[in-house]
């Protein structure tokens, strides 16, 4: 059999550190794009990130991508994924999992009974899940954390 072209290559996985709180200056209520606003010039509050960004500490794991499979989605090699094992991974979402014995990030697309992953890039095609393939689900993308 052919080894299908993934490239949405997971470079590193990583757990949460949930005890350490990320406390940090929330400003607000909200800024706008356009000019700047003298008057918006205070702080609302504090946030910590490990609360807004981890729903499941139990359940959720980081990873770094690597490929550019996935960038019309907005993820790109080196970006952060927050990934959650305790949600259900349906049709539509973008899903961490093992394909043919790698690890790789797509779109999960289920139908008719039969699951594909789907890149977001022009450069690679999706991949239909055979039954004889080694494929399972790992967790469901919430977040993207990169630089600007």
């Amino acid at each position: 059999m052919e080894k299908i072209k993934t490239d949405g290559s997971i470079k590193a996985i990583y757990s949460p550190k949930t005890e350490l709180k990320l406390r940090r200056p929330l400003v607000g209520p909200k800024i706008p794009a356009g000019f700047p606003s003298p008057a918006a010039d205070y702080v609302e509050g504090s946030l910590d990130l490990n609360e807004y960004l981890i729903a499941h500490p139990a359940s959720t794991f980081f990873v770094r991508v690597d490929g550019h499979s996935m960038v019309k989605a907005g993820i790109f090699p080196d970006d952060i994924l927050v990934v959650d094992r305790s949600l259900e991974p349906v049709s539509g979402k973008i899903v961490v999992a093992i394909y043919d014995g790698e690890l790789t990030v797509k779109r999960l697309k289920i139908e008719r009974g039969k699951y594909w992953l789907i890149p977001e890039s022009d450069d690679y095609e999706p991949i239909c899940v055979h039954k004889d393939t080694d494929f399972q689900v790992w967790g469901v993308v919430c977040w993207v954390i990169h630089k600007v």
